[in-house]
């Protein structure tokens, strides 16, 4: 039985880059660093406590564009505390804007993939 999603893909054209984002900036632990093939890495990034990783991987070594690939949105216990700790890491994110089925900010990454931090 599948029990949850083991990792979302996100095609970019700076590996090191993009990884840099998401752990120095928005506190992901790097899980996975090995060759995948010649010159190419396979990359997974989780969230702390996160069972779901995210493969950061070289859009060109796929024939994809940077940006390509996976809408993200990452789960919060506290969006106004988020936002500001996000802030304070020096990451541009919104306001957060409260809907009936959820709170959310969205935060723009490397590459232009735009990432929605929510609240239920």
């Amino acid at each position: 039985m599948i029990t949850h999603i083991g990792v979302a893909v996100l095609y970019v054209s700076d590996q090191q880059e993009s990884v840099d984002f998401y752990v120095e900036k928005l506190g992901f632990k790097k899980t996975t660093d090995v060759e995948m093939f010649e010159g190419t890495r396979w990359i997974e990034v989780t969230p702390p406590n996160g069972q779901t990783a995210m493969a950061i991987h070289d859009a060109a070594a796929s024939g994809k564009q940077p940006g390509e690939g996976a809408y993200l949105t990452f789960t919060c216990d506290d969006i106004h505390a988020t936002v500001g700790e996000l802030r304070n890491a020096g990451v541009t994110v919104t306001d957060p804007i409260e809907e009936p089925w959820g709170t959310y900010a969205h935060v723009d990454g490397p590459d232009g993939h735009r990432i929605q931090i929510h609240q239920k």
